[in-house]
């Protein structure tokens, strides 16, 4: 192998380097490794700075509630919302305790009722979400209405089992009502299950005909239906 260096370059056996390309390539791969060690720092600067925002809305959301608190401590929505800013932040005991004090004012407060089964779940406690679901469920087995508002309570925390549950409960308890019908076939479009939604929603117009929003859900289904006209001859009618 021999080894010449012809002005600019550099010939080590039958390969020839430029000498210029040598302080390149090293300023090159500083440069590089400088723009990732930025770029890593911004990303973590980013992550931080959403904690951070994060982190001053919740105290500003919870000094809010805590001051109406102060004001009227038995609130029950005050410390269901508080209940909820717990939960979010993981801290189950807190939030258990707010859901507790809401339940105390306010025994049907459905929203701190499905909160608390969410609460268990998601925290680990399956059997003790079962249970107190259960509970709850067999609270307004006497009511419709009440398992209606119970069922979009479950919805709202996802608790799609326990809704469906409380559903199907209210369909047996009101057979014949078109507000439980309009419900049901509203959370089985949640569902993007349309066939069953418009079974439901069809039920409900049906018995009541005189519901625009059903109609124009139908209407977005492709079925066809018509609002009856309100008359001076249907007004005498319904009078006598």
């Amino acid at each position: 192998m021999t080894r010449e260096v012809r002005g600019e370059k550099l010939k080590v056996g039958s390969f020839v380097f430029w000498l210029d390309f040598v302080p390149f390539v090293t300023f090159a791969l500083f440069f590089f490794c400088m723009m990732s060690l930025v770029g890593c720092n911004g990303q973590q600067a980013k992550v931080s700075g959403a904690d951070q925002a994060q982190s001053i809305q919740f105290e500003e959301k919870k000094a809010a509630l805590e001051k109406m608190l102060d004001r009227k401590f038995e609130n029950p929505d005050a410390h269901f919302e508080l209940g909820q800013l717990y939960k979010a932040q993981l801290q189950w005991t807190k939030a258990e305790y707010h859901y507790n004090i809401a339940l105390s004012f306010n025994p049907v407060h459905r929203q701190a009722q499905a909160a608390m089964v969410k609460l268990f779940l998601d925290s680990g406690n399956t059997a003790k979400a079962k249970t107190y679901a259960n509970n709850y469920i067999k609270e307004v087995t006497a009511s419709a209405g009440q398992s209606l508002e119970l069922a979009l309570a479950f919805q709202k925390q996802q608790l799609d089992d326990y809704a469906l549950e409380c559903y199907q409960q209210a369909l047996r308890l009101g057979p014949n009502s078109a507000e439980v019908h309009k419900k049901v076939g509203y959370y089985y479009l949640s569902k993007n299950d349309t066939v069953k939604a418009e079974e439901h929603l069809k039920r409900s117009f049906r018995i009541d005909p005189r519901q625009p929003d059903v109609a124009g859900e139908l209407g977005r289904l492709g079925v066809q239906v018509e609002i009856p006209r309100k008359t001076e001859k249907l007004d005498k009618i319904v009078e006598q």
